[in-house]
């Protein structure tokens, strides 16, 4: 059996991380809050601004970060449908930064940096004076 002082150090911990956790979590769902109203009101960069924070509120397995990163996507797609090269170099860029970002054991969204990179990779010649 653990001495008191030690269990009572590891109840600490263990709250402390509990509500760190909960801390991440709340933000998360704030920011992905404020990125669908940006992109209800038809405001790209505070939709954009929104997500990218959500994604930056890095919690491993929560479905809040696909949600946000796919969203980023698909509104870096629009722009292109709307043949909008700027806006879209905008939102693959800024899903790409927010991975790059975000530290982990491993790096969080190998896959949308990938997708990200081939997507800027096409776009930015048809972009006068950018670099990808």
């Amino acid at each position: 059996m653990l001495p008191r002082s030690v269990t009572t150090i590891l109840i600490a911990l263990l709250l402390g991380l509990c509500l760190l956790w909960a801390d991440v979590w709340y933000r998360q769902q704030t920011q992905f809050r404020e990125g669908r109203a940006g992109e209800q009101r038809g405001d790209f960069m505070v939709a954009l601004t929104g997500y990218e924070s959500a994604i930056r509120m890095y919690l491993p397995s929560s479905p809040t970060l696909q949600q946000a990163a796919l969203r980023i996507w698909e509104l870096g797609e629009a722009a292109e449908r709307r043949h909008d090269t700027e806006r879209a170099l905008i939102a693959y860029r800024t899903l790409r930064s927010a991975f790059y970002a975000t530290r982990w054991l491993r790096q969080p969204g190998e896959d949308w940096i990938r997708r990200c990179d081939a997507k800027i990779a096409s776009l930015a010649p048809l972009h006068k004076g950018n670099l990808p």
